[in-house]
Formats: C-alpha cells, structure tokens, sequence
C-alpha cells in the first residue's frame, strides 16, 4: 500500500482554500438523502454532529455516557490556543505552526499543522458567539495566558475549566439540531465493530449498555471521534471510560494505525499515593505560568518545603533552559522531573514528586489574583491531598496524559477506509511527537466545526452508494463476531479480575514504555504482554451476563482490545531507533541528556497494518517533508 496524504500543492498558506475549492459540494436537497454517523461526543465530535447537522445532514450521534455533556473533554483544564496576538507580542499563525511543528520534535505534517494554526483564531470566534465565557481583561477584552513550548502568550481560558466551558458549547449547538430532528443523539451505546461494505465504511454494530441489546447503524459515512488510547498504561488522567474499541476494531477492518508509540507524559499531575490508585488526577499546566518547579539541591532532604533556604533549592528548568524555564515542552519537563527523581532528590514519602511553588507569585501578585486566575485548581488540590497550596507548594510528577498516535489519516481525516472519518485524538495528524499544551481542543474543534464539513461532502459527492440495510451479510457477520467475542468473556470463568490484569499490564508499558524506553526493555514487554494476554483469555471472570447493564462486562471488551494495542504501541517504539518528543529512547540522546532523532532514517509517519492475531503488523511509511520548518536539534535554553 502506498499511502497518499492528498496534501494541497502550491504555497502552504493557500492550501485549505484550494483544497477547499477543488472539493465537491452536495446540494441543499441531496443532503437530506444522506445519513451519517458520529461516534463520540466530545469536542470532536459534538461540533462535527452539530455542524453536519446545521448542513441538513442527517447524523446519528452515540456516546457511551448518559449525556454528551460527560465526554471527557470536559476535563481539560488549562485554555485553547489561537494565533489572536491579543497581547501584540510577537505571535501569528505562522509562529503557532512554527511553534507545533518544533514542539512536536519535526514528526508531524506540515500542511496539517498550518492549516490548524490558520483555523485557530475561527474557533475563537465561534466559540465567543456560543457565549463561552473566555478570561477577559477589565477593559472586557479577551486574555491570554502562556503555556509551555511558547514564549508568547495564545492561549485562551475559562479559570481552570476551558474544556467544560468550550464543551458546553458544543453541546448547546448539538442539542439544537437534536431539536431541529437533523441529529438523533445515541447515548449509553458502545461502538463495537466497523461494518465494511465493498470496501467503504458503511455503519456501526453498537451494543446497548443498558440492556444489552445490539443494534446495527448503516450510514453513507462513519465519523469516529472517541479520543485517545491513554487508559492502556491503567493509571492515567484520563476517564475509567475512556477506551480504544472503536478506533481498535477500526484497525482490524484495515484502517491504518500511525505512530502508536507516541505517548504524552504530562509533568503537572499528583503523584501516584498507593498501589490501588485506579486513576490520576491533572493540575493544569496553566499552572507553570506562575508556579516555579524545584527539588531540593541535596539528595535525601526530607526537610518540609517551608523549611528549606532558598539556596539550598534547584529551580532545576530555569537553571537548565533559561529562555524557557518553566515553559519548556511538556516531554522536556517530563523527563527532567523523572531526572532528578532517579537522583534522589524527588519529595514526598515516595520521592517520586518535585515542588510546584507559588509562594513567590502570590508576593508578588497578591492570594486574590492567584485565586482568580486558579482558584478552582487549588480547590481541586486541597481536597485530594489535604495540603492547602496557598501556604505549602504542590507536589507534581509526570503521568500519562494524551496520545499523539492514532488512526493514519489524509489531509482531507479520511482513514485508509473510504468513508471512514477520524477526528480529534483519535487520529494521530496535528501533533507529530510531543503535543504543545492549549493544542487539543483546538484540534478537536477545528476537525469538527471547519474541516470534516467540506470533507465529507467532498467523500458524498464524488463516490457512488450501493444500497445496504441491517440485513447485509457483512453487518450479520459484524453482529456474530461482537457476540462471540462477549460470549467468549463471559463462558472464562477464571480467577482474576479484569482490574487485577489491567494493573499488571499497565505496570509493564510504564516500566518499559513510559518515559524512557531501550531495545532490551520493549523486548521484554511484548514478550510479557504476549503472556498475560494469553492468561488473560485463560483466567479472567466477567460476573454476571450480557443481557443487562454490566460494567465488568464493558471494561473487559476494552482490556482485550489493550492488550493488543499495548503490544503494537512496544513495537513501534523498537522499531524507532531514535528519540523524539514523548518518545525517548536511552539508546539515543545528545550529551546533555535531550532526544536525539535521526531525520535521515525516521522522519516519517510509522502506520501500522492489521495482519491477523498471530502475525506480525506490516509498517507503512508515509514520509514525512519540511519545506518551511526545517528540522533542526530542538532548544529551549
């Protein structure tokens, strides 16, 4: 297979309005005739639904949730950012792609990554007229705030709750075409398997989680924007929920997986406190603008933060990148922070922390400012920990947070199955290596309220439809193959629960494929993996039945479909011989400790082919051009 991104040519500043304009458009009257599908309904997908909607569309739109108003996009904390330069100091659209580009470590497109910079001030403005109650100076104007991998301040927020604010949102205008009878919303319903007709994406089998009861959806085109593939480390930021089966059975319909292996450890989160902990919680990296990160100078010193001089501290991000400090990239201070933990100079009773202190920001600023700006993060904080960040600095250490990889998609977030749609986290397109903060809700919007309307279309108008119903034999064969596979689980009967092989399984991939990561380690994990896979489908117990609500049941289905995904994430990662962004390979790094990549042998998109069970996955490489950001050894000092 040779895969063709369908980039635009000429100048990258025209290419979303040529490729606009060359694409085929569907009449008003035509639109009614076509039913569409959307899985997902956080920002991707509630303003793709919404939008398509509006177009006269008729779309399905399922979540597994109760309301799309509990998509896990409503956790997102710290802003969006748009190339506004509200604050004239020096940003543009072209220093955000510049910006994305670098901080993705040179592993993304480009043309992808302009036209989301060039889209980013639309969503400002989109969202302003929803009535999103964006920070504002006193004057009324919008604020920004900095976040990491920037030294210009673009990023726009709601306090700490951005992603709820921008979701409500989105929610306001699915509900209206909800209202309208353009979108029929699909809640408590799980995406189970991809209905392949002629080989074009043509509808969903979807189990009921409720009652049980599976349902077929044909469409003329299925949208999947079901988010990221984090939960397979087990302890993550990210929802119990939130899990990979669409995307996964996606996968093994033929649609491509691309750059599995890059995954986003998030510096700011509270540290792991007991070997049950089921979840992480994230401070928002907003917090960085005014916190300074520190350890104590000497290894062992359990002296209380209060206690310990200002000399005998090391702001360790400002001493090592001065021009940066506190704002480097998240994978520069991630694997810092990890640093000077295996020196020994971590806090807290594991020592697996470092200090992010506000001490000096609220001298300066005042406690109401600092509470104005991160109240509710602090709140958050205090009820976790018991420990007041007003007074004692929070302890943070890196977690796993967002995944850059994802399903292989053109230019146009067409998968390798035609009339297959990925949108937001769930494909891998705008971030290469390493996402910049701020940068995934403005991706999700982008994909759903200005990109996937004129694609889609563009897919309707130029491709013919066979008529297929509920009865085809590929959505009967779809319906048996969900049902062996949930028969299967339940017929086990083993010893150990579903959680107990997560846990296990999440340990392997952090200990071998979490900050760093070495040929030697990633052979042993898929060689572990491969074991606790095959007791896994020997010993797990799945209580109850599949005729009702039954969550045990659910968590299963998505712990197979891990074990296969946390197989293939190790086999990327040996594959790339080199470090870049989220993905550090100790075997590769300069001599003061940063990644090192190696443009000559991997500057390219590594996606991933579906062989069968027993076989080895085949790599296909889309390489990768730099005609306006050369690749260049990544600095902030």
């Amino acid at each position: 297979m040779t895969l063709d991104a369908r980039i635009p040519s000429g100048p990258i500043e025209q290419a979303w309005d040529k490729a606009r304009f060359d694409m085929k458009l569907v009449n008003p009257a035509n639109k009614r005739k076509h039913n569409l599908i959307v899985v997902g309904s956080g920002l991707a997908g509630a303003s793709a639904a919404a939008s398509l909607g509006e177009l006269g569309y008729n779309v399905k739109c399922f979540c597994f949730q109760d309301s799309p108003r509990r998509a896990h996009s409503i956790a997102a904390q710290g802003g969006i950012n748009a190339a506004k330069n509200y604050p004239n100091d020096g940003e543009s659209i072209y220093r955000l792609f510049y910006d994305t580009v670098k901080g993705g470590d040179f592993r993304a497109r480009e043309a992808n990554i302009y036209r989301l910079a060039e889209i980013s001030n639309h969503i400002i403005d989109q969202c302003v007229a929803q009535g999103v109650p964006f920070a504002r100076e006193y004057g009324g104007t919008l604020t920004n705030r900095s976040f990491g991998g920037a030294q210009v301040s673009r990023t726009f927020y709601a306090r700490g709750q951005t992603g709820q604010q921008l979701l409500l949102g989105a929610y306001q205008a699915l509900e209206r075409q909800v209202h309208a009878r353009t979108v029929t919303m699909i809640p408590r319903t799980e995406m189970l398997d991809m209905i392949v007709v002629d080989g074009q994406a043509r509808g969903i089998v979807a189990r009921n989680l409720v009652t049980g009861k599976f349902t077929v959806h044909i469409a003329d085109a299925v949208i999947l924007a079901t988010g990221g593939y984090g939960n397979v480390y087990y302890l993550s930021t990210n929802a119990k929920g939130s899990n990979a089966t669409a995307i996964w059975r996606a996968y093994k319909r033929g649609a491509l997986f691309a750059n599995p292996c890059f995954t986003q450890i998030h510096p700011t989160c509270i540290p792991v406190s007991g070997e049950y902990q089921s979840k992480l919680t994230l401070m928002s990296e907003s917090l960085r603008n005014d916190g300074r990160i520190w350890v104590p100078k000497l290894k062992g010193d359990k002296r209380p933060p209060n206690e310990i001089p200002e000399g005998e501290r090391d702001y360790y991000l400002e001493r090592r990148y001065p021009s940066f400090g506190n704002l480097v990239p998240r994978d520069v201070a991630s694997r810092n922070a990890k640093a000077v933990c295996d020196e020994g100079r971590g806090v807290g009773k594991t020592g697996l922390g470092v200090y992010l202190d506000f001490s000096e920001a609220i001298a300066r600023l005042g406690e109401k400012t600092i509470r104005e700006r991160y109240g509710n993060l602090f709140d958050m904080y205090q009820r976790i920990t018991d420990e007041d960040p007003y007074k004692v600095p929070m302890r943070i250490y890196p977690a796993i947070h967002y995944t850059m990889g994802g399903l292989w998609v053109d230019y146009q977030l067409q998968s390798t199955i035609p009339g297959l749609f990925v949108l937001g986290e769930a494909n891998f397109s705008d971030h290469g290596a390493n996402r910049l903060g701020a940068s995934a809700l403005m991706q999700g919007l982008s994909d759903g309220y200005f990109i996937v309307p004129y694609t889609v279309g563009n897919y309707l108008a130029t491709n013919k439809f066979a008529k297929v119903d509920e009865s085809h034999a590929e959505a009967q064969s779809a319906v048996a193959i969900a049902q062996q596979k949930i028969d299967k689980l339940l017929s086990i009967k083993g010893k150990r629960t579903v959680d107990s092989f997560h846990r296990e399984l999440g340990k392997i991939l952090w200990d071998y494929c979490g900050m760093a990561r070495t040929a030697e380690g990633l052979e042993k994990a898929i060689g572990e993996i491969r074991v606790l896979r095959d007791e896994y489908w020997r010993n797990v117990t799945v209580p109850g039945s599949g005729d009702d609500l039954n969550q045990s049941l659910e968590k299963a289905g998505r712990v197979a479909d891990f074990f296969e995904l946390a197989e293939l994430l190790c086999i990327d990662a040996r594959d790339r011989n080199e470090s870049c962004g989220g993905h550090f390979r100790e075997e590769h790094q300069t001599p003061d400790g940063e990644a090192q990549r190696d443009d000559e042998h991997y500057s390219y998109v590594a996606a991933w082919g579906y062989r069968g069970r027993d076989a080895a996955p085949e790599l296909i490489k889309e390489p990768l051009e730099f005609h306006y950001v050369h690749p260049s050894q990544r600095s902030y000092k």
